[in-house]
């Protein structure tokens, strides 16, 4: 009896140390550089279990066996592996997998929205972005988004970055509208905001927006049509903003209440999604008498206060742009008796 107990002994000793030596063995591996010779990405669906995840990185050439990647997610804790885009660099280790699967190292996309865009123009850039999931079931308001750049996973719903984007925006005129000049004659966030983005949409010159803002809250104190071209823009192509030829005198008397030569004030909405620079100049605009501006011919404008002063500066960018006369950036009393003047024009 007492030999079969040392026998036993012998046996479950050296299957213990066999196995002892196994593990250590494992250890050792999960440290050792890996199969993948070039940087590999793998996109791990949600829902997908251990053992498929393991089989996926091993077609993938991330790790050589599934089964040594079970084994070490096991040994090394109880953590799930989470599923996500993953980036993983030439001959990662197989710790180093787990322990980025086990994070949620995901890898995370980036998406730029450029100031002026309409909300036309923002859904399109979202359909033709990768990695964003679903349709969008909920178009925003024109302006109500706020135009910067945004980081997301892959799968995040398109919806759940439109969010995002209306709560910036909302969150911005919220943070800005109390600290606006104590002059300002805007008596409302709505009209901060449309103003803001006929800004936007004028000049593309940051040091010039506080200026064009002064020169449209001018007009509006004097009642006098705001006889911006971006406005006709947006009416003429329906909301894109953009039209595939030059403005033309006739486009000017469009009925629309876009159309900010043909109706009185504020259109009655944004004409697209302004930056906040533009509000920030809308909240605070330069101090000016200034009523009208006009291209200089170098991307910037030339201001005046009076009409005589504007024409001369108007027949000025004529000689500068004689190629494009008929389309010069503003009108004069001969030119558009029918409206008030000043147009002007990014």
């Amino acid at each position: 009896m007492m030999r079969w107990i040392i026998r036993l002994a012998v046996v479950l000793a050296l299957a213990g140390a066999a196995v002892g030596g196994f593990l250590l063995w494992a250890h050792s591996r999960l440290g050792t550089p890996g199969p993948a010779v070039a940087p590999v990405t793998v996109i791990v669906p949600h829902g997908t279990g251990s053992s498929a995840i393991a089989q996926q990185l091993q077609e993938a050439g991330v790790i050589d066996a599934s089964w040594l990647f079970l084994l070490g997610a096991k040994m090394t804790g109880h953590q799930p592996l989470q599923a996500g885009e993953y980036a993983f660099p030439a001959q990662v280790s197989l710790a180093s997998v787990i322990d980025m699967m086990r994070r949620g190292q995901v890898v995370i996309h980036k998406l730029t929205f450029a100031e002026g865009l309409t909300v036309q123009q923002i859904l399109t850039q979202l359909r033709q972005a990768d990695g964003l999931s679903g349709k969008i079931t909920l178009p925003p308001e024109e302006g109500s988004v706020m135009p910067q750049t945004y980081y997301y996973s892959y799968g995040d719903s398109r919806d759940a970055v439109l969010a995002r984007m209306g709560r910036a925006m909302t969150e911005s005129l919220d943070e800005l509208w109390p600290k606006r000049s104590r002059t300002l004659s805007l008596t409302s966030k709505m009209d901060a905001l449309i103003l803001a983005s006929i800004v936007e949409r004028e000049t593309a010159l940051p040091e010039e927006r506080p200026h064009v803002a002064a020169v449209f809250l001018n007009r509006l104190k004097l009642h006098m049509r705001l006889q911006s071209d971006p406005t006709v823009i947006y009416a003429l192509s329906n909301g894109q903003g953009v039209l595939d030829r030059p403005l033309k005198h006739d486009d000017l008397a469009m009925r629309s209440p876009y159309n900010t030569y043909f109706s009185d004030g504020l259109p009655p909405g944004p004409i697209c999604n302004p930056g906040r620079a533009s509000i920030v100049a809308v909240l605070n605009p330069a101090v000016s008498d200034d009523l009208y501006f006009v291209a200089d011919g170098t991307g910037g404008h030339v201001f005046a206060k009076t009409l005589a002063e504007h024409n001369r500066n108007v027949t000025r960018w004529r000689v500068i742009n004689k190629p494009g006369a008929a389309d010069d950036g503003s009108q004069d009393e001969e030119e558009a008796p029918a409206l008030s003047k000043g147009k002007t024009r990014r």
